[in-house]
């Protein structure tokens, strides 16, 4: 289905809009609930990717199918790679099938996991026969996606010897690596995260360089210390909505449930990413109070990316929607995510005024030489990714937007629509 967001001429101020529990911490806790079946949690993330992981996670069958949801494909990977006695094909859809995993399952395969590949060397479907596994040390690249760790963290804890995680290369997302770890800790896991500096001697030249790891350690848990969990709202879909303030007058007013200052979610950067685009936030006790400010914004908005990089589609869009320059580098995980983002925002990004913009395999910028009026009914090709959908829709804004594919949304905020007719938006069916 496709729709169409008409150009909004009066937006209404002072909305309260309830977001769903984190997509992220909602898929750990799932993964932690099926291991450990005493578990409660509150608030879980209404998505599609983590209804469907909760669905892979119960289900009895021997072919499992996890569609588009990269996380269920990562995390169940790793779940059923324990599962004693339990043999399952896993698979997903045709881009799934693009997106690699072999990383992850050599580290499985050295710590005793048996699994291998039914199609493409490194790639989905793969056929799973779960074992136990005793764990010890393993050293893993960190630059590729912190899914992968996170995926070994989490089943760690039931490893006979527990795990050694030996990171190196520059470490991806951080932040979900640091929630994972901090949710282990809630359930009662003894973990320590710590960076190890050892110094080496070139041969050629005898000079000494520093090589910096991280390195994680976690004991075999054997007893939970906690019952019962509560997830935060998701942060990621707060963009969105940052992006929407920011692209109002002067005083406009918004408030989202439930956030907390202390977020484990690296998303939460929002913050002060949004500050020089005019919008300030403010913390209670439900959640967060958003208000435009009328302030000069920046010639061009110059972000490192590399521990938010599901941002980069939103402050992409923001930046067209007020005509500010941008130059938006460590992205270059988005080259295996539902699409190749980089590439989707430069193409749809074009439609919308006339601007320059060029595209390395990790960056992306936005340059406007001169002030342009907004193209009328611009198309937003989804790609299969609900981000694309999302990020420029607040962009209705400014012109007539049309979204192909538009229910992708589903993947991680459905009632996305619905919140944005509150807003004013006329949404109609095309």
């Amino acid at each position: 289905m496709d729709v169409r967001l008409s150009k909004v001429s009066s937006p209404k101020s002072n909305m309260e809009f309830l977001i769903s529990g984190s997509k992220s911490e909602s898929n750990r806790w799932l993964i932690l609930q099926a291991l450990y079946e005493n578990l409660k949690i509150q608030n879980l993330s209404d998505s599609d990717d983590s209804d469907h992981l909760s669905q892979v996670l119960q289900s009895q069958q021997a072919v499992l199918d996890i569609g588009h949801a990269g996380t269920a494909m990562r995390f169940g990977t790793a779940f059923f790679a324990i599962q004693e006695g339990r043999e399952i094909t896993l698979t997903g859809s045709d881009r799934m099938k693009q997106r690699p995993i072999g990383i992850l399952v050599e580290a499985l395969n050295k710590l005793g996991a048996d699994i291998s590949y039914l199609e493409k060397e490194g790639f989905p479907p793969l056929k799973i026969k779960g074992k136990k596994i005793k764990g010890g040390k393993l050293s893993i690249d960190g630059s590729v996606s912190s899914q992968f760790l996170t995926a070994l963290l989490l089943v760690a804890p039931s490893f006979e010897n527990g795990l050694e995680l030996n990171i190196y290369d520059q470490l991806t997302s951080r932040p979900y690596l640091e929630m994972t770890i901090d949710i282990l800790k809630q359930l009662g896991v003894n973990i320590s995260f710590e960076s190890i500096t050892t110094l080496l001697k070139r041969s050629a030249n005898n000079k000494e360089i520093e090589i910096t790891n991280e390195v994680v350690q976690v004991q075999p848990l054997l007893k939970t210390a906690l019952e019962e969990a509560r997830v935060e709202s998701d942060w990621s879909s707060a963009g969105y909505w940052y992006s929407w303030v920011a692209m109002q007058e002067p005083g406009y007013k918004m408030h989202l449930s439930f956030y907390k200052k202390d977020s484990l979610q690296g998303d939460s950067e929002l913050v002060s990413i949004y500050k020089p685009l005019g919008v300030t936030t403010t913390f209670d006790t439900k959640g967060v109070q958003l208000i435009k400010v009328d302030q000069q914004l920046p010639d061009t908005v110059m972000l490192d990316l590399t521990n938010e990089p599901d941002q980069a589609q939103t402050i992409f869009a923001t930046c067209i929607g007020l005509g500010v320059n941008a130059h938006l580098t460590g992205l270059h995980t988005l080259k295996i995510k539902e699409t190749d983002r980089i590439e989707a925002m430069k193409a749809v990004g074009s439609r919308f005024r006339e601007s320059v913009i060029k595209t390395t395999d990790h960056s992306i910028q936005l340059h406007f030489t001169s002030p342009t009026s907004f193209h009328k009914e611009v198309v937003v090709d989804t790609y299969q990714d609900h981000r694309m959908a999302m990020a420029f829709a607040p962009l209705s804004m400014k012109t007539d937007v049309i979204i192909k594919d538009a229910m992708v949304v589903t993947k991680s905020y459905k009632s996305f629509y619905k919140d944005l007719k509150k807003v004013n938006v006329s949404i109609t069916e095309i």
